[in-house]
């Protein structure tokens, strides 16, 4: 493999159990050296067998981030992409389903000379490429990967062995491995329990990888004497075992990382010079998200509603969006199986805007129909992405334009106006991983619409995953009666974003906004859709006034 001694490498593992944020701990370090002036990037393995999480259920792997360049990566990338602002590529992500894939593709082209293709060199060695490549572009100073699972899955195994050849062949003085684990609080006795870490750590070892830093998830301070005892049995100085506590948002675990000391001791440990951090801009976020001026409240209208991680980056989208209005945005979880015509408005009472998020397949669309007819006839503000933009030109065609069986060929392939239909360029797909119209597509926007007043210019480009699109040949009857078609592709001269002309805020658009908001760049669609919803929130509350004042006059 070849050296390269001026990048360093931190690798971030999990132990105890699964879910403890070895995402947010790795964007969080991340941001820290950022704020450094250091080149950063992070990347994710993924031990599943899945090539991507592409064709995996919502319910199953959460959001399905998408990248520029069109790769279906696990949602830590937009963790990292939100944190430390840089955007990810395909070599920010590797599954075992990939790596075996490669291989497997190598040997039965005969790349192998007749060799037995084994774990040990050929796996580990195609793990270790990957991990190179971001590496050897020249493009960052330090390359942060975060290993999936927890230390003893047996689908991790080859990837721990990898780094560790991978340390011996680098140079310890390039790399270093910070292991986040559990220090759990038993009530019953009142105490914290190393043991877990103990024994996680054992278990590391036990593969050849000696951490140099424990990162503790506890819900309650670190006494001295529990790290002094982690300390010992992990062969480690007391100061490299930092307390993670808990916090109520994931924003400020950066500062409570920085208070910590955990970026002067990352710096420290990798040899590279020590720099003041300028967390200026982040500290004042965080600020703004413990004490807003204003409120408002914003419905979502989804099916996989029970599962927010599925909408992980609309959630932070609307955080930023808040910020940016010094306003804190509360959410409300809306099941479009359960919304009918009769209980929309009920169900969308109080509200001051509504969102309908993309999604697959036929459950739930006539619940999403029924929001955004409510939100089209009520002025209420609405945004709509991907299938929540294909789903309001439906609502449209049918109660504006009296196509009463409009509908998209997802969902039926009989309909006699297909007003969403299956692209050109996938009428012949039949696989479903990795097919779709995915990543970064250009739009041209008009002057004269909210769009272009929210970006302030007219060439865009964003992210995209989806099969079927508005059929052009339903256009002129939509803008006829009311719609207007702001935003197309140049190339294709797809339909990329609507707009109603008398509606104070509604906007759908066919690509996914979501993905490229970040902590201190919030995307402009989302700040203008949550001014628009506090503006509707003012208006109403100046039409109940006059009510009450007509009512006691």
């Amino acid at each position: 493999m070849t050296k390269n001694k001026k990048t360093k490498y931190i690798f971030v593992t999990g132990g105890v159990v699964s879910s403890l944020g070895k995402g947010i701990a790795a964007a969080s370090i991340g941001r820290l050296l950022k704020a450094r002036g250091f080149r950063v990037t992070i990347a994710k393995l993924d031990p599943y067998l899945n090539v991507d999480p592409g064709t995996m259920s919502p319910y199953q792997h959460g959001e399905v981030y998408v990248t520029d360049d069109g790769m279906e990566t696990d949602l830590d990338l937009g963790h990292y992409e939100r944190f430390i602002q840089t955007d990810m590529s395909k070599h920010n992500n590797a599954t075992t389903g990939q790596i075996y894939q490669t291989i497997i593709r190598r040997e039965r082209k005969g790349e192998y000379l007749g060799k037995t293709v084994q774990v040990i060199p050929h796996i580990t060695d195609e793990i270790k490429r990957r991990i190179l490549i971001l590496g050897e572009t020249g493009e960052f100073d330090i390359i942060m990967i975060e290993v999936g699972g927890t230390v003893g899955d047996i689908e991790g195994q080859p990837f721990l062995e990898a780094i560790r050849q991978f340390i011996q062949e680098q140079g310890r003085q390039h790399v270093m491995i910070i292991h986040l684990t559990l220090v759990p609080h038993l009530r019953v006795v009142g105490e914290m329990k190393t043991k877990p870490t103990q024994h996680s750590v054992i278990k590391l070892r036990e593969i050849g990888l000696q951490p140099d830093m424990l990162l503790c998830r506890t819900e309650l301070p670190l006494e001295e004497a529990d790290r002094d005892k982690i300390a010992l049995f992990s062969s480690l100085s007391s100061e490299m075992v930092v307390e993670a506590r808990d916090a109520d948002s994931i924003y400020k675990i950066p500062l409570h990382y920085e208070k910590n000391g955990i970026g002067d001791k990352v710096v420290s440990r990798l040899g590279l010079p020590q720099r003041e951090p300028d967390l200026t801009g982040w500290r004042k976020f965080v600020h703004k998200v413990e004490d807003p001026t204003g409120y408002v409240k914003i419905g979502i209208c989804g099916k996989y509603t029970e599962l927010h991680d599925a909408y992980k980056s609309i959630i932070e989208a609307f955080v930023h969006a808040g910020v940016d209005n010094d306003a804190r945005v509360e959410l409300k979880w809306l099941e479009s199986e359960k919304m009918t015509a009769k209980n929309a408005p009920e169900l969308l009472n109080g509200l001051s805007g509504l969102l309908v998020p993309g999604g697959f397949g036929e459950r739930g669309i006539e619940g999403k129909i029924w929001g955004i007819k409510y939100a089209r006839e009520n002025n209420l503000p609405f945004f709509g992405i991907c299938l929540g933009m294909q789903t309001a030109f439906i609502e449209f065609a049918r109660n504006v334009c009296g196509l009463e069986s409009a509908n998209s060929t997802e969902f039926d392939s009989t309909t006699t106006y297909p007003v969403i239909d299956l692209m050109e360029t996938q009428v012949d797909v039949t696989d479903l991983g990795g097919t779709m119209r995915l990543g970064a597509w250009a739009c041209q926007l008009k002057k004269n619409s909210l769009s272009y007043k929210a970006y302030g210019k007219t060439n865009i480009s964003e992210r995209h995953r989806h099969r079927y699109e508005v059929n052009n040949d339903y256009v002129k009857r939509a803008e006829a009666k009311g719609m207007r078609v702001v935003g197309v592709n140049p190339q294709t001269g797809l339909v990329e974003v609507i707009e109603l002309k008398d509606h104070p805020w509604f906007v759908g658009v066919q690509y996914h906004p979501e993905l490229k908001s970040r902590v201190l760049d919030t995307h402009p669609l989302f700040r203008d859709f949550v001014r628009a919803a506090i503006q509707h929130k003012l208006e109403s509350r100046e039409e109940e006034y006059g009510e009450v004042l007509d009512e006691s006059g």
